[in-house]
């Protein structure tokens, strides 16, 4: 049996996994990531906690194929280094080789987290039976990983796949990353919390109070289709706006690619019929190909939280979609 490591490296955690040649996760630790270490921080903790893991396991590093690092940014295999990931302080330095050293010379990959998690997808969850697909995730802001004829999609500099940023409505609301209207901004599941306590606001006598113990601070995107799911008219209202949104970014996303599959995923992917219903309705009735014998289909995440290790651990496997 042959083993993986895969590292998810995140502003706020680093998590490390065990992963085998089935592209199952054997094995898993999460712990705080020390932004403020630099990469020399940040690569001898992910070095001890790989050391815990395999010890746990009963393994040796030696005995470990091959290393895997999604990284928030953009990963340049040319330089080393760890592009546009402000929160990591790691501009400017080798990243890469740095991790190759601290790992002792063993074979080291690394690239972008959200393609990471379109690999895992596409190796061993929801995706696994397609050639083309695009994952989307809705988080913080909105990820996206392309994979076409069975390979990662990166561009000409590494940083292909930046869903959000595309634009759906024309000088809208500000983006961190300086633009306005950015999908992100209206789609993440920053963007709903936001739209729900809005809401909120004006309507003091919504069931979404009563969802967040009277706490806005406590929203979440639980919180709206909680209320939704109790027939709150403040509550529906969110969310039928808030889906022309994701429908909006998801249909540019079809016309620009037209993927065998869309795979949405994130926590408010749990939503199930809420949220996939009306967005298949929608593509349905407004995409370009929608005469077309054949139609993208749109699904939800299968692996969650662990795409992403089971996605950097396999970057340099020659496992196929199971």
């Amino acid at each position: 049996m042959k083993y993986y490591i895969g590292i998810d490296l995140g502003g706020t955690n680093l998590v490390v996994g065990l992963v085998n040649e089935a592209a199952s996760l054997i094995d898993k630790e999460t712990v705080p990531t020390k932004t403020t270490s630099g990469a020399a921080g940040i690569i001898a903790a992910m070095k001890a906690v790989t050391d815990r893991l395999l010890d746990r396991n009963n393994l040796k590093l030696y005995e470990i194929e091959a290393i895997g690092i999604g990284v928030p940014g953009t990963a340049n295999r040319e330089t080393g280094m760890i592009e546009f990931a402000n929160n990591l302080n790691v501009s400017n330095e080798p990243f890469l080789p740095m991790a190759k050293e601290a790992f002792g010379g063993k074979t080291v990959y690394f690239n972008n987290d959200a393609n990471a998690a379109a690999w895992g997808e596409y190796l061993a969850g929801a995706a696994a039976e397609a050639k083309s697909f695009v994952a989307v995730t809705l988080g913080t802001g909105v990820g996206g990983g392309i994979i076409l004829d069975g390979k990662i999609y990166e561009g000409v500099n590494f940083a292909a796949g930046e869903l959000g940023h595309m634009v759906i409505m024309a000088d809208g609301l500000p983006c961190n990353c300086g633009r306005t209207g950015c999908f992100e901004a209206y789609a993440s599941a920053t963007a709903l919390i936001q739209q729900t306590k809005a809401a909120m606001k004006g309507d003091v006598f919504s069931l979404l109070w009563e969802q967040c113990a009277e706490d806005i601070n406590r929203v979440e995107g639980k919180t709206l289709f909680d209320a939704v799911r109790r027939g709150d008219e403040t509550a529906i209202k969110v969310l039928k706006q808030y889906i022309k949104y994701l429908a909006a970014g998801i249909i540019n996303i079809i016309n620009v690619f037209q993927p065998e599959i869309i795979c949405i995923g994130g926590g408010i992917s749990k939503a199930g019929d809420l949220l996939m219903g009306p967005i298949r309705e929608i593509v349905a009735r407004e995409s370009y190909s929608r005469n077309s014998d054949k139609q993208t289909r749109i699904i939800t995440a299968k692996l969650y939280n662990d795409a992403g290790i089971i996605g950097a651990a396999l970057l340099g496997s020659d496992i196929h979609p199971v």
